[in-house]
């Protein structure tokens, strides 16, 4: 294994001139730059919120983009939400032994939390398509208030009032 002192006259100098000029900006570094840094992890970034489709004006086709863009990326997030709550649900069931009375009642509330997520996102986005716009979503958004308006909450068993 070589030492760190190197042998002849020559790299001695060479070693004690990187070491002069290294030692500073080393210490520079570690003490100063380095403590006073904001870390930024590139993984989470965080987009600024934009107006949704409702408050943008009919001639503003930019603020219309950034509404769809803004969709898309909850729609992404809302999708993956869902996923992960299906994948800890199906894995709760695999590390419980498969389809049996202890890994069921073990996993119900996974499974409930899951379901209830599903749920929401099929309300939000489901029956739209594969791409849907912001516009579409609103007037889903809209036309189910109004629904719910007139009959009652879904599944309530309500009438529609006269």
């Amino acid at each position: 294994m070589p030492s760190e002192e190197p042998n002849s006259y020559f790299l001695k100098f060479m070693y004690a001139m990187g070491r002069a000029i290294d030692g500073p900006v080393t210490w520079w570094r570690e003490s100063i730059v380095v403590p006073n840094q904001q870390k930024y992890y590139w993984y989470h970034r965080k987009y600024p919120r934009v107006p949704t489709v409702d408050q943008c004006y009919n001639d503003d086709p930019v603020c219309i983009f950034e509404a769809d863009r803004q969709l898309q990326r909850d729609r992404g997030v809302d999708g993956q939400i869902v996923s992960i709550l299906r994948q800890r649900a199906e894995n709760c069931v695999q590390y419980h032994g498969g389809q049996g009375v202890n890994a069921l009642r073990e996993c119900q509330p996974l499974w409930d939390t899951y379901g209830e997520a599903a749920g929401n996102y099929f309300c939000k986005y489901g029956d739209l398509g594969y791409d849907p716009s912001s516009k579409d979503v609103y007037m889903k958004q809209k036309h189910r208030l109004i629904w719910e308006r007139r009959y009652g909450k879904v599944g309530s068993g309500m009438t529609p009032k006269e």
